[in-house]
Order: structure tokens, then C-alpha cells, then sequence
């Protein structure tokens, strides 16, 4: 059985050789947005009859502990674990589930696994070296945590309690990416479903903590018993900075030994590079498009644009059937109503202020969509499929312009989307859909051409930066995103709010349209994919 793990401490070497740019990354982005996140709570609420309005609004909620998270305490800390545990446990589980994916499965798909292989090493190393480093990579993520709270003048016991929930939060999904990659054929199957085993523990916490009891304090919430099936309501049912439930951690462990036991198990009884589960074989004749530029980029991203498009759909319902609601909860919250005016240019009306920071977030979400759909074309440079579509008549021009139009489709698309079921989830609620419907649809669309810049620095990223272009596309995305989401709280100087594409798209519907930026964006975006596509022509193809 040793023979099994021989070698992995040469793959773990591999792994973190291959990982030194992303995983610092990933770290040190949670770990900057939870520290913004505890500065700008401190301003926003800096007394302590502002905490506990704020946890008594919270507590009474089920809009909110629905999308923020378990309310438990009306302390500095409690607070700060209430707005942010639930996004920790999220950054934390998706980190893991890519690392594991990536060191696995990826291996196996793009031939590294077979030249490892080569060598000797056994056959639960690759998975094990995998595991290794995400613990690793979640201990670490853990203590950087901690120490962010205690530099904020948190409570020792508290502190450690949340980083501790975070870290054991991010291995529970590795143990499932684990699983997942053992399952599917491909990388992206088996992200799609670790994605889809994150988006079910995020559900059923949801529900479990919106349909839960108040204590007769006010300030706490008692769950109901569905989210104590996730292990993201687990992170949440240890309290930091209120009960401190240490004895939790017995849940993630036995969840991590069984699930990880179970991977072992298929990775035994499963040849190498097939998964569990066959692809359904395809048609006996090719349709007439596939074989058009656009026809193959369609068929490579429909399945992205389609879960894209379904997760979108949720969580703008979500959000519309609430709109009525919230508006009297931030009336009864003057800081996050503040922040949200400042958000949505000012607006007075509450309602529009709140559907502009939705429209902003949705955005960034579609961003995510066109980053992952541009560097597509990375990916099948770096996998070598590129090379075989290269050599029949297709230049290396129309074949990135195909994938760039099927990514322009799918945003405007995605847009469309949120800004139809927002509407009309909000208009059901109200008893008026018309209106909605002709103040969000635009509000949606207006910020289609920032969405473009991002997908034109991502061409841009994989033509002038070949092997790693996919680490500064999404290096560059997420400096955005801070800045577009904390800029306000931060009062950043306008410089650096600039730098962010999404600053200067007009927040409809609290702000009027501005013809302007728009157009300069839109400029701006071909430009930059015009760049990217000719430094994409002049180097040689990337082989693996």
C-alpha cells in the first residue's frame, strides 16, 4: 500500500512550483478583502447602540441572513463574523476545489499526469501531493486571518475561531474537488460539479439560517437543521467571537477522512485519464457550423455560458423578489444606507441605490464569465488543441476573433438576462412589471462595454503573455474588483478609483446615462483586444 504514495514529495514540489503565483494570490485577496472588510464595519458602525441595531435588523431578516450570513452577537467581532464568514468560507472552498482540480484532473487532461507517470510514482501520489498543498494552502489562509483580527484588536479565542472555520471550510470542498475529479473525464466537468456542490452547501445554509428561530435577545439566530447539512453553515455554527464552538471541527474532520477515503477508493478502481462517469458519445455526423471558426467556438462555450447563465438567473431572482424588502431594511440601517447612495451616485430613493449596487455586482459576475470564456483560447493553446484546428485553413485571426465573438454574445446575453429577471421578480412583488422593466433592462446594459475591457485585458494577457497570461488576466481582474467594490468604503483617491473600468460606467437607474465613458470604454476595449490579437499572431504557439 506504501508503493501507492511513493513520489509525492517530488509532485508536492511540482505543485507548489506551478502554484507560486496563484495561490499567493488567491490568499492574499481573501485576506485583504476581509481586513477592508473589518476597517470599513468599524467606520460604518462605530458604536455600540449601531451594533446592535444593526444585529436586531439583521437578526429579524431572513433577506438577510439568507445572503450575509448567521447572525450571533451584537460584539465588535460577532459583527464582523456575521457580514464575512459566509464569504470566507466561499473564497476558501473555491480556491480549493480549482487547486485540486488543476493538480489532478488537468494533469491527467493535458498529458503532464502520463510524463509524471513516466517516472516512479504511485498511484494515489498525484492526489495526495494535491491534497497536500490545498491544507497547506488553507493553514495558511487560517493564521493570515487570525492575524488580520487581532491586528484590528479582536479577541484572541474569536480571532483564531474564524480563521480556524475558514481554513477547515476550504479543505471540506478540497475533499469533494477530490471526488469530483475522480468522477468527470474533464477539468472543467469536474469543476462544474465541485461549483455545483458548493452552490448546494451555499443553498441549503441559506435556507437553514432564513428560516431559523430569534433568540429572546434579539441578537441571535438559531438555525434550522438544514444548515448543519453544509459544511459552509458549519464554519457559520462555530460563532467566533460569541460561543466559539471548537468542537465543530469534529464535523469537518470526519466529513474530510470519508470523503478523501473515497477518492482513494476511485482512484484505485479507475483507469488512468477516464473518469467514472463516460462522456455520452456525440452525434455520427458532425453539424454543417461545427466546422466554422464560430461554430467550434460556440460548441466550446455553450456549456460555460449555459451554468453561467442559470447561476445568474438565481441570484438575480434573489435579489428582484427582495428589492420591496430591503428597501425598509436599509431605511432602519443609515450606514449601509449611506454606503449604498454613495455606491449608486447619490440617488435618493433608496430602492434605486440598491439595484445599482446590484447591477454593479452582477457585472463583475458576468466578468467572471468573459475572463474564464477569453482565456479559453489559452487553454486550448496551452493543451495543444489550438495546434491541430491551426493546421487545416483556419488562421490564427478569425480563430481568435470567433472565440471573442461567442464571449460578446454571451455578455450581452448574461446581461440581458439579470436585467429581465430582476425586473420582473421585483415588478411580481410590486404589482408592476412594466416599469421595471423599462428603467433595469438598460441599467443591465449599460455595463456591457466595461465588461469588454475585461474580456479585451484577458486577450491581451494570453497574446503578450503566453504562459502566463492567464495568472495577470486574473491578477489585474481582481484589482479591479477591490477597487470597484471597497473603492467607496476606502475613499480611495479618484486616481486609483480610475483605474477601474466600472467606475466610470453610469450607476442607472440612481444616476442618468453618460454617453461618454461608455463610448471611451468601448474604444477602449477594441483597442486593447486589437493588441492582444496582434501580439497573439506575431509569437509562436505555446507547446506543452
Amino acid at each position: 500500500m506504501s508503493d501507492a504514495f511513493v513520489g509525492t514529495g517530488h509532485l508536492i514540489g511540482l505543485a507548489l512550483r506551478r502554484d507560486r503565483v496563484q495561490l499567493p494570490i488567491w490568499l492574499a485577496a481573501i485576506t485583504v478583502v476581509y481586513a477592508v472588510s473589518v476597517s470599513s464595519l468599524e467606520g460604518l458602525y462605530p458604536t455600540q447602540q449601531d451594533l446592535r441595531m444593526l444585529a436586531v435588523s439583521s437578526a429579524a431578516s431572513p433577506v438577510v441572513l439568507a445572503t450575509n450570513g448567521l447572525v450571533s452577537g451584537d460584539n465588535p467581532g460577532a459583527i464582523v463574523a456575521a457580514q464575512t464568514v459566509l464569504f470566507l468560507a466561499l473564497g476558501a472552498g473555491l480556491m480549493s476545489m480549482l487547486a485540486v482540480v488543476r493538480h489532478t484532473r488537468q494533469n491527467e487532461e493535458t498529458g503532464r499526469a502520463e510524463l509524471v507517470g513516466a517516472d516512479v510514482v504511485g498511484r494515489r501520489a498525484m492526489l495526495t501531493a494535491a491534497l497536500a498543498v490545498t491544507t497547506g494552502a488553507n493553514l495558511v489562509l487560517a493564521v493570515l486571518l487570525t492575524v488580520v483580527s487581532l491586528t484590528f484588536g479582536l479577541p484572541a479565542a474569536g480571532s483564531a475561531a474564524l480563521g480556524v472555520a475558514t481554513g477547515a471550510a476550504g479543505l471540506a470542498f478540497a475533499a469533494v474537488a477530490a471526488v469530483t475529479a475522480q468522477i468527470a473525464e474533464g477539468a472543467r466537468a469536474a469543476n462544474g460539479l465541485a461549483g455545483a456542490a458548493l452552490g448546494a452547501a451555499f443553498l441549503l445554509r441559506a435556507i437553514g439560517d432564513s428560516a431559523g428561530t430569534v433568540d429572546p435577545s434579539g441578537i441571535s439566530v438559531t438555525s434550522m437543521w438544514l444548515s448543519w447539512l453544509s459544511p459552509i453553515g458549519w464554519a457559520q455554527q462555530m460563532r467566533p467571537f460569541d460561543a466559539d464552538e471548537w468542537p465543530i471541527l469534529q464535523l469537518f474532520a470526519v466529513f474530510a477522512v470519508v470523503t478523501i477515503v473515497a477518492a482513494y477508493i476511485v482512484t484505485d478502481r479507475r483507469d488512468f485519464g477516464a473518469g467514472m462517469v463516460q462522456p455520452r458519445p456525440g452525434p455520427a455526423r458532425a453539424a454543417d457550423r461545427l466546422p466554422t471558426a464560430f461554430g467550434l467556438a460556440w460548441r466550446l462555450q455553450r456549456t460555460t455560458l449555459l451554468w453561467w447563465a442559470v447561476g445568474l438567473a438565481i441570484l438575480a431572482a434573489t435579489y428582484g423578489s427582495v428589492a420591496d424588502e430591503m428597501n425598509d431594511f436599509l431605511d432602519e440601517s443609515g450606514g449601509v444606507a449611506d454606503l449604498m447612495k454613495q455606491l449608486g451616485g447619490g440617488a435618493d430613493a433608496l430602492t434605486d441605490a440598491y439595484f445599482a449596487m446590484i447591477f454593479l455586482t452582477m457585472a463583475l459576475l458576468t466578468s467572471g464569465y468573459a475572463m474564464q470564456s477569453v482565456l479559453r483560447v489559452h487553454s486550448e493553446e496551452i493543451s495543444g488543441r489550438a495546434e491541430l484546428a491551426l493546421t487545416t485553413g483556419l488562421g490564427r485571426v478569425r480563430w481568435v476573433l470567433a472565440h471573442l465573438a461567442v464571449v460578446v454574445i454571451g455578455v450581452l446575453m448574461l446581461q440581458l438576462l439579470v436585467g429581465v429577471v430582476l425586473a420582473v421578480t421585483y415588478g411580481a412583488t410590486t404589482g408592476n412589471i412594466a416599469a421595471p422593466l423599462r428603467d433595469l433592462i438598460p441599467a443591465a446594459l449599460v455595463y456591457v462595454p466595461a465588461v469588454a475591457v475585461v474580456a479585451a485585458t484577458a486577450v491581451l494577457c494570453a497574446g503578450a503573455l503566453p504562459r502566463h497570461g492567464a495568472a495577470a488576466a486574473w491578477g489585474i481582474f481582481t484589482v479591479w474588483l477591490l477597487v470597484g467594490q471597497l473603492g467607496a468604503v476606502l475613499d480611495l483617491p479618484q486616481a486609483v478609483l480610475d483605474l477601474s473600468p466600472f467606475i466610470h460606467v453610469p450607476a442607472l437607474p440612481a444616476a442618468p446615462v453618460r454617453v461618454l465613458p461608455l463610448a471611451v470604454l468601448s474604444a477602449l476595449a477594441a483597442a486593447v483586444a486589437a493588441a492582444g490579437v496582434f501580439a497573439l499572431r506575431r509569437r509562436d504557439l505555446v507547446m506543452r
